[in-house]
């Protein structure tokens, strides 16, 4: 009857660890391979994969749409980009804003909404993030998987113990192989975030890109944060572009930061580098990346409340203002959304040679107003030659 007993017990503990298994395993897949529809606006002139500029990332989860907006009227090109970290919603978000509702009328702009795709697909192992985050639009819930850092290891394996970036020679952390932001310029032959660079340089390169944004958001905690990191080149046009936000538009002021130079791998630095464009990267705020968070849920990631960052702000703890209002994700993308038309429009002053013209972006207000629900448009009413998955 004992020895029954502990069959038993051992049949059912087997059972219990098969069944968490098999719904870790289900959890696990639906996230990666969770299909997020993009309805690109009607102006889209074509869409290109990454491969088509070099085929590094020919076959890999990498191979990320490109969304192209060509006027057909001379003038400037510019490139922006979200998701270098897929932990900073805002970024994608941001990128999304423009590629569903741009009209180009000179110039030429190419949005990546994903840019390290890979890293879309898994979350920050032991802080408990959530799989997946949710605005409400006019037509329903709006779903993007929430991601990491760096690139998923299944997709990039092994990380060396040591990573030394290509070209500089300057060493590293060894996860830093997988963070997309301190691997430009790229390597042709490197792991899978190299490769990814690379092939966006290609791309730079062959679209004659005259300035490129890299859209991000950073802890309170952090230093450099409501700010826009530029290269050189871009002095003038980021300095003005921060004076007049701060002049006249934001409440919290965005700042403006110079790329190190010695501080190897950051697009910011490299793109400039290594290519004619100007490059220009833009922090938010978002309370959800500290480490004196509270509970760490969708609810934190999307208003941006968390009384523990409060009390830290209290104590002079942060880098960037935080009250019982948060940092709420219409808010994080409102101000991305403007500080890059606003970057269009004093880069139109300063080049006129490059001027791009666009309409169809909402403003800073609006987005406040109306959130950012409602400039995101229903796939299941949507033609089929707009929709595109990321």
């Amino acid at each position: 009857m004992k020895n029954m007993s502990i069959r038993f017990t051992k049949m059912l503990i087997l059972a219990i660890v098969l069944c968490v298994i098999a719904t870790s395993g289900w959890l696990f897949r639906e996230h990666r391979t969770f299909k997020e529809p993009v309805v690109v606006s009607e102006h889209i002139t074509t869409v290109k994969k990454l491969s088509d500029y070099s085929d590094v990332v020919k076959g890999t989860i990498n191979d990320c749409n490109i969304y192209i907006f060509d006027s057909g009227v001379d003038g400037g090109t510019m490139l922006m980009f979200g998701s270098s970290h897929p932990e900073e919603p805002a970024s994608n978000m941001s990128a999304q804003i423009f590629t569903e509702n741009l009209n180009v009328t000179q110039g030429k702009i190419i949005v990546i909404n994903r840019i390290n795709t890979s890293a879309t697909t898994c979350t920050r192992m032991g802080e408990a993030y959530p799989r997946f985050f949710h605005v409400k639009t006019p037509w329903g819930e709006k779903a993007w998987r929430y991601g990491d850092r760096a690139a998923n290891p299944l997709d990039s394996w092994p990380d060396p113990e040591v990573y030394i970036h290509y070209p500089s020679g300057q060493n590293l952390a060894y996860v830093d192989i997988r963070n997309i932001n301190r691997n430009w310029p790229g390597k042709a032959n490197g792991l899978l975030t190299e490769r990814t660079a690379y092939a966006v340089m290609q791309l730079i390169k062959s679209e004659g890109v005259d300035m490129t944004l890299d859209f991000h958001e950073a802890e309170l905690e952090y230093p450099v944060e409501n700010t826009i990191v530029t290269h050189e080149k871009g002095n003038d046009v980021a300095a003005m572009t921060s004076m007049l936000l701060t002049s006249q538009l934001f409440d919290v002021p965005i700042g403006m930061e110079f790329s190190p130079k010695e501080l190897h791998g950051l697009s910011h630095r490299e793109i400039g580098d290594h290519s004619d464009a100007v490059s220009y990267l833009v922090e938010v705020a978002e309370p959800m990346l500290d480490r004196i968070r509270g509970i760490t849920d969708e609810e934190l990631l999307m208003s941006g409340k968390d009384r523990f960052v409060m009390k830290a702000g209290e104590h002079g703890l942060l880098y960037a203002p935080i009250d019982e209002n948060g940092w709420p994700i219409d808010k994080r993308v409102a101000r991305h959304v403007e500080t890059a038309k606003t970057i269009i429009d004093v880069n139109n002053t300063i080049h006129p040679e490059q001027t791009i013209l666009i309409d169809g972006i909402p403003n800073y207000q609006e987005i406040l107003d109306t959130g950012i629900g409602a400039y995101y448009h229903d796939p299941s009413s949507a033609s089929q030659e707009l929709i595109y998955y990321d």
